[in-house]
Protein backbone atom coordinates (compact mmCIF):
# COMPACT_ATOMS: atom_id res chain seq x y z
CA UNK A 1 0.00 0.00 0.00
CA UNK A 2 1.43 3.35 -1.03
CA UNK A 3 0.68 6.40 1.04
CA UNK A 4 0.34 9.61 -0.94
CA UNK A 5 1.06 12.73 1.05
CA UNK A 6 -0.66 15.80 -0.27
CA UNK A 7 0.47 19.24 0.70
CA UNK A 8 -2.16 21.64 -0.67
CA UNK A 9 -0.36 24.69 0.71
CA UNK A 10 2.97 23.85 -0.91
CA UNK A 11 1.73 24.92 -4.34
CA UNK A 12 0.23 28.13 -2.98
CA UNK A 13 3.46 28.93 -1.10
CA UNK A 14 5.46 28.37 -4.28
CA UNK A 15 3.11 30.59 -6.30
CA UNK A 16 3.32 33.27 -3.62
CA UNK A 17 7.14 33.24 -3.65
CA UNK A 18 7.20 33.38 -7.44
CA UNK A 19 4.71 36.26 -7.43
CA UNK A 20 6.79 38.09 -4.79
CA UNK A 21 9.78 37.84 -7.10
CA UNK A 22 7.77 39.32 -9.95
CA UNK A 23 6.29 42.17 -7.92
CA UNK A 24 9.45 43.03 -5.98
CA UNK A 25 11.39 44.04 -9.06
CA UNK A 26 8.53 45.67 -10.94
CA UNK A 27 9.66 43.76 -14.03
CA UNK A 28 9.64 40.09 -14.88
CA UNK A 29 12.67 38.49 -13.23
CA UNK A 30 15.01 37.88 -16.12
CA UNK A 31 18.05 37.36 -13.90
CA UNK A 32 16.42 35.52 -10.99
CA UNK A 33 16.89 31.77 -11.01
CA UNK A 34 15.32 30.93 -7.66
CA UNK A 35 13.70 32.55 -4.66
CA UNK A 36 15.12 31.30 -1.35
CA UNK A 37 12.63 30.68 1.46
CA UNK A 38 12.77 33.32 4.21
CA UNK A 39 11.42 33.54 7.77
CA UNK A 40 10.82 36.95 9.39
CA UNK A 41 10.06 37.40 13.07
CA UNK A 42 9.89 40.20 15.58
CA UNK A 43 11.56 39.96 18.96
CA UNK A 44 11.63 42.41 21.86
CA UNK A 45 14.57 44.47 20.63
CA UNK A 46 15.00 43.44 17.02
CA UNK A 47 13.61 41.95 13.85
CA UNK A 48 15.19 38.75 12.54
CA UNK A 49 15.28 37.60 8.92
CA UNK A 50 16.51 34.07 8.19
CA UNK A 51 17.07 32.85 4.63
CA UNK A 52 17.92 29.30 3.56
CA UNK A 53 20.86 29.56 1.16
CA UNK A 54 22.40 26.09 0.88
CA UNK A 55 25.22 25.91 -1.61
CA UNK A 56 25.73 29.68 -1.68
CA UNK A 57 29.18 30.94 -0.71
CA UNK A 58 29.23 33.79 1.85
CA UNK A 59 31.20 35.94 -0.62
CA UNK A 60 28.32 35.59 -3.11
CA UNK A 61 25.75 37.16 -0.74
CA UNK A 62 24.99 40.89 -0.70
CA UNK A 63 22.78 42.46 1.98
CA UNK A 64 21.84 46.14 1.72
CA UNK A 65 19.45 48.46 3.56
CA UNK A 66 18.54 51.58 1.66
CA UNK A 67 15.54 53.93 1.71
CA UNK A 68 13.55 51.65 4.01
CA UNK A 69 14.13 48.48 1.98
CA UNK A 70 16.23 45.47 2.99
CA UNK A 71 17.59 43.69 -0.09
CA UNK A 72 19.17 40.22 -0.20
CA UNK A 73 21.02 39.33 -3.40
CA UNK A 74 23.24 36.46 -4.21
CA UNK A 75 24.17 33.66 -6.50
CA UNK A 76 24.44 29.92 -6.24
CA UNK A 77 27.04 28.97 -8.80
CA UNK A 78 26.72 25.97 -11.06
CA UNK A 79 28.95 23.06 -10.24
CA UNK A 80 31.21 22.02 -13.08
CA UNK A 81 30.29 18.59 -14.36
CA UNK A 82 32.09 16.39 -16.76
CA UNK A 83 30.24 15.21 -19.82
CA UNK A 84 29.11 11.64 -19.55
CA UNK A 85 27.03 9.31 -21.64
CA UNK A 86 25.01 8.20 -18.61
CA UNK A 87 21.71 9.34 -17.22
CA UNK A 88 21.54 12.70 -15.48
CA UNK A 89 18.77 14.40 -13.53
CA UNK A 90 19.25 17.93 -12.27
CA UNK A 91 16.77 19.41 -9.80
CA UNK A 92 18.93 21.80 -7.79
CA UNK A 93 18.63 25.31 -9.14
CA UNK A 94 21.63 27.55 -9.62
CA UNK A 95 21.83 31.20 -10.53
CA UNK A 96 21.04 34.51 -8.93
CA UNK A 97 18.33 35.49 -6.46
CA UNK A 98 16.89 38.70 -5.05
CA UNK A 99 14.54 39.23 -2.10
CA UNK A 100 13.34 42.63 -0.86
CA UNK A 101 11.57 43.56 2.38
CA UNK A 102 10.12 46.86 3.54
CA UNK A 103 11.67 47.94 6.83
CA UNK A 104 9.56 49.53 9.56
CA UNK A 105 10.37 53.09 10.57
CA UNK A 106 11.57 52.08 14.03
CA UNK A 107 14.77 50.25 12.95
CA UNK A 108 18.42 51.24 13.21
CA UNK A 109 19.47 50.65 9.61
CA UNK A 110 23.11 51.51 10.35
CA UNK A 111 23.32 48.74 12.99
CA UNK A 112 22.05 45.80 10.91
CA UNK A 113 24.21 42.68 11.23
CA UNK A 114 24.28 39.49 9.19
CA UNK A 115 25.83 36.10 9.88
CA UNK A 116 25.97 32.98 7.74
CA UNK A 117 26.03 29.59 9.43
CA UNK A 118 25.45 26.14 7.88
CA UNK A 119 23.69 27.55 4.82
CA UNK A 120 21.37 29.87 6.78
CA UNK A 121 21.76 33.63 6.55
CA UNK A 122 20.52 35.42 9.68
CA UNK A 123 20.04 39.17 9.57
CA UNK A 124 19.50 41.01 12.85
CA UNK A 125 17.79 44.39 12.52
CA UNK A 126 17.81 46.28 15.84
CA UNK A 127 14.87 48.47 16.78
CA UNK A 128 15.22 52.10 17.77
CA UNK A 129 14.91 52.61 21.52
CA UNK A 130 11.45 53.83 22.37
CA UNK A 131 11.39 57.48 23.26
CA UNK A 132 8.80 58.42 25.83
CA UNK A 133 6.42 61.18 24.84
CA UNK A 134 7.60 64.52 26.12
CA UNK A 135 5.08 66.68 27.89
CA UNK A 136 5.25 70.24 26.64
CA UNK A 137 3.94 72.91 28.97
CA UNK A 138 1.85 75.63 27.49
CA UNK A 139 2.91 79.08 28.60
CA UNK A 140 0.43 81.83 29.18
CA UNK A 141 1.06 85.56 28.87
Amino acid sequence: MNIAIREPWALLNRLSRDFDGLVASGNPPTDVAFIPPVDVREEAGRFVVQADLPGVAPDDIDVTAEKGVLTLRGERKTEKREESAGYERIERVSGSFTRRFALPENVQADAIKAKFTHGVLEISIPKQPEVAAKKVTVETH
